[in-house]
């Protein structure tokens, strides 16, 4: 590490993008802005939205008392509610009141307890929360009248909808589990070209130990670490099949060894993935998101291969920033599409688009809010034991 980056990762206040609290511009909306759509009734529910739902640039949404069990996941599409669509299918009520199985292989839809109200200046997108993500829990976010997955027109006035999939195991929920969250934006938070590779050649936004980073247009690539630093611990883990159902409210519950199986380096430094599993793997980089700016990993990206790498790829300000650290890896869901397909150490999967919020958080990630991942490395969802070593 070079002493400039040195002195960088000392100072989570080094960084000469950073807005004041009460600065503004285009971009993501922080804590302190998502405080104030709720107490405007821009953001409601049917049970009050608390404050520790909001993120330092999201907001924690929750399920409603009823599922319905769908055939088949649908977009209503223009001029269509979703209710009427639900109506259309014979979707089958479950009640959420007390606790409820979501069946792996089944899909469902849920109501939420949140409704919004934008304004003609303001749009949001969705993403499922970094737990979801971890147990294979596919969601997205569906609004009357919508023709895309996770994103919100500006002005749209009305309730919200979460599709559940889970994907590898049964998972166990009641009314208010929070498996997803929604961010609001108000115009374009992209950064210019320059100011991404200026930022990032500086060391502030990615940082590998040994090489750096590709650069394609805006987005920064990151790469996958196969041979990990400690030889007897694992680097990755495979999803079993035919498992125990997962009960979200129980956190380091689980025996991981009952679900996962470790994958150890090898002297090839290869894998390959098979299609019909699911893997958590790692960077072998280390990202850093500073206070002024939001990041997201693009889930596809069918130039460097047929497969997912992130389900829950929203990374919040403060992720990875602080002093005495370098960052944080980013953990990846990663699931192979039709073909398998072999990784190899060091080979891009995957890459990150940065933007900057609106004005700086008031809250940070890791900052007192029980944020879960902060300084990770690889890592399983909350629910389970660390019992890999």
């Amino acid at each position: 590490m070079t002493e400039a980056m040195a002195t960088l990762f000392s100072d989570p206040e080094n960084s000469s993008g950073d807005l004041s609290p009460s600065a503004s511009r285009p971009g993501i909306l922080p804590y302190q802005a998502i405080s104030n759509l709720i107490r405007e009734n821009v953001i409601y529910g049917k049970h009050e939205v608390s404050k520790d739902q909001i993120q330092p640039a999201s907001l924690d949404l929750r399920l409603g008392p009823i599922a319905y069990r769908i055939r088949a996941s649908f977009l209503p599409g223009a001029g269509t509610k979703v209710q009427d669509k639900l109506k259309e299918l014979d979707a089958h009520p479950m009640d959420l009141t007390a606790s409820a199985v979501l069946e792996r292989g089944c899909v469902y839809l849920v109501p939420l307890i949140e409704s919004i109200a934008l304004s003609t200046r303001t749009s949001a997108i969705a993403n499922p929360k970094s737990t979801t993500g971890r147990l294979d829990i596919l969601t997205r976010l569906i609004t009357d009248d919508g023709v895309a997955f996770d994103l919100i027109e500006p002005g749209y006035h009305g309730p919200l909808y979460l599709e559940v999939a889970p994907k590898t195991f049964s998972v166990v929920v009641r009314e208010g589990a929070r498996l997803n969250q929604i961010r609001f934006r108000r115009g374009s938070g992209s950064l210019a070209i320059g100011e991404v590779r200026r930022r990032h050649m500086s060391g502030e936004l990615v940082h590998s130990e040994h090489t750096q980073s590709l650069l394609r247009d805006k987005n920064i690539g990151v790469t996958i670490d196969l041979r990990g630093a400690i030889a007897e611990e694992p680097v990755g883990f495979r999803a079993k099949k035919h498992t125990d159902r997962i009960d979200l409210d129980k956190i380091g519950y689980y025996d991981a060894r009952e679900f996962w199986e470790p994958i150890y380096q090898h002297s090839k430094a290869t894998l390959i993935l098979d299609p019909d599993d699911f893997y958590i793997l790692v960077t072998s980089e280390y990202v850093r998101v500073p206070p002024d700016l939001a990041a997201e990993m693009i889930a596809y990206d069918t130039s460097v291969g047929e497969y997912r790498v992130h389900y829950a790829g929203f990374f919040d300000p403060g992720f990875g920033w602080g002093a005495g650290i370098p960052g944080a890896k980013a953990v990846l869901e990663v699931r192979s599409h039709d073909v398998p397909f072999m990784l190899e150490h060091g080979q891009t999967v995957g890459w990150l688009r940065y933007e900057q919020m609106s004005s700086r958080p008031t809250r940070l990630y890791g900052e007192g809010i029980k944020s879960n991942y902060q300084s990770q490395g690889l890592a399983l969802a909350k629910q389970f034991r660390p019992t890999f070593s």
